[in-house]
């Protein structure tokens, strides 16, 4: 079950940021993002109702659903969606590559969650690799502005991300189940994203672009209510560093996304770039087996 979840989730993930690209256009960012929570909560609490899969919650837990809501559903996106307006699709999902660092890094913050002997090394490599793809793209363009807002709009959208999945890691340690902990924190992330949008004094325009209205109902239901609900079973079931390991592999399908339907070019930089986010990341996980076996038959000797 969670080999097919994670198969899942990378061709989920991996093509949506193609539909997030698609979004871009007269509507306002946080407008579309607005448009595509309420259409995922309202099929999400359907769904509760009909199947019984919501569970009793108390006002204490009602504040952490509004926390991550603000996390998962709504400050991450509207970084994201900007970042795809600056720099091709494929590469935000890359620098959403790091967030099993980012993971490490606040997991041993918040929880003291201890990180492998190697974490660091597997940093660096990352943030090498991080570094030499968007160096390539900023020689071409001689140092262009828009890569530079592009990036650093990714990484906030990654950090937010991160931080979403800390407070996930608190909800299932006091037994709330991921389709309860979704439900509630998509209607908390689409009120923070109507006071933002009533702040800004956007207007509730809709693009009759069957290609905008396709990625919207895309993103709502299958890189949302699936996407999210499978993503925090991962979560539940092998932690957030194990479960987030899966966004080292969506850049790769992202990225040949990019290259169909934005002409993206690889180029020798790029495709080292990616190779080194990659290898960081398995870097990080390479000893995790053996040294769980190796405590296994250490506890079997004794």
């Amino acid at each position: 079950m969670t080999a097919f979840l994670y198969i899942l989730m990378i061709f989920v993930w991996g093509t949506s940021w193609i539909a997030i690209k698609w979004q871009s256009g007269d509507v306002p960012t946080e407008v579309s993002i607005f448009y595509r929570f309420v259409i995922a909560a309202i099929v999400m609490f359907i769904l509760g109702k009909v199947f019984n899969k919501l569970q009793p919650v108390n006002r204490r837990d009602q504040w952490y659903f509004a926390l991550q809501g603000l996390c998962l559903f709504s400050c991450n996106f509207i970084a994201f969606y900007n970042a795809t307006t600056y720099i091709a699709s494929g590469l935000v999902a890359v620098v959403m590559a790091t967030v099993p660092i980012l993971n490490a890094i606040h997991g041993r913050l918040i929880y003291k969650t201890p990180t492998s002997s190697n974490f660091w090394l597997s940093v660096a490599i990352g943030l090498s690799g991080i570094c030499l793809l968007f160096g390539g793209d900023l020689l071409q363009t001689d140092w262009s502005s828009q890569v530079l807002i592009g990036l650093m709009y990714a990484l906030l959208g990654s950090w937010f991300f991160s931080m979403g999945n800390m407070v996930s890691i608190r909800n299932t340690r006091n037994n709330i189940l991921p389709f309860t902990a979704t439900s509630y924190a998509m209607i908390y992330g689409c009120i923070a994203l109507l006071v933002m949008i009533l702040f800004k004094g956007s207007t509730f325009t809709i693009s009759t672009d069957p290609r905008y209205i396709s990625s919207l109902l895309y993103l709502a239901i299958p890189a949302s209510i699936i996407g999210f609900t499978a993503y925090l079973v991962l979560v539940d079931r092998i932690g957030a560093n194990n479960a987030a390991y899966l966004l080292v592999i969506t850049p790769i399908v992202a990225l040949i996304v990019s290259s169909i339907f934005e002409d993206y070019q690889w180029t020798m930089y790029s495709a080292t770039g990616l190779a080194l986010v990659v290898l960081g990341n398995v870097v990080n996980q390479w000893k995790k087996p053996v040294l769980a076996g190796r405590r296994k038959m250490a506890s079997s000797v004794t």
